[in-house]
């Protein structure tokens, strides 16, 4: 089975710390990215993803061109959404941000949380099923934020631990589902 960045079906070897910049770098080098790129990146048909710009979940592309942060939302809002409803998810995002527009003034960037839940994941040692140990895995990733203002680094550990659970909860359904298959 290839390894992916969550949220997305770009592969890659492994998933280390720093993978998902490393990879947001090279996607936006040239600068913002297509809808059909972004279909092609996230497994997104295209009308959903016209969708949430639609109903304000990702705010417009710029000259039909996607930045890292609305490509950063849509691949969280894709990872979490077999798991989450939509307006949870967006409860989450505006949990951190307070809003859901690209002009709010952001405690951190849609690319950057997902670049630290990214690390998050790839420390090797996370046990699911213990709060302890995934509360213990989001302060780590959290280490190092510049907290614009008090609270937010516990508001972003808060979110990263949502977002392990929502996460994992997919991982382990398809999983499941897979082992339900082989068994027919």
């Amino acid at each position: 089975m290839a390894i992916v960045l969550p949220g997305t079906t770009i592969e890659v070897s492994k998933v280390y710390k720093g993978t998902s910049r490393t990879m947001f770098d090279g996607i936006f080098a040239a600068g913002g990215i297509t809808l059909s790129q972004v279909s092609v990146m996230t497994g997104l048909e295209p009308y959903l993803i016209q969708n949430w710009v639609k109903r304000g979940f990702v705010s417009p592309p710029l000259k039909r061109q996607y930045s890292k942060n609305q490509f950063a939302r849509i691949v969280i809002i894709n990872m979490l959404r077999e798991s989450l409803q939509l307006d949870k998810i967006c409860g989450l995002l505006s949990y951190i941000n307070g809003a859901l527009n690209d002009e709010s003034d952001d405690l951190i960037s849609d690319s950057e949380l997902y670049h630290m839940y990214s690390d998050m994941i790839a420390e090797a040692g996370i046990d699911i099923t213990k709060e302890e140990s995934v509360v213990r895995a989001a302060e780590k990733a959290a280490e190092g934020y510049n907290e614009p203002r008090a609270g937010a680094q516990k508001r972003l550990v808060k979110i990263l631990t949502v977002m392990a659970y929502a996460h994992f909860s997919t991982l382990s359904r398809r999983a499941a589902e897979e082992m339900l298959a082989r068994l027919q």
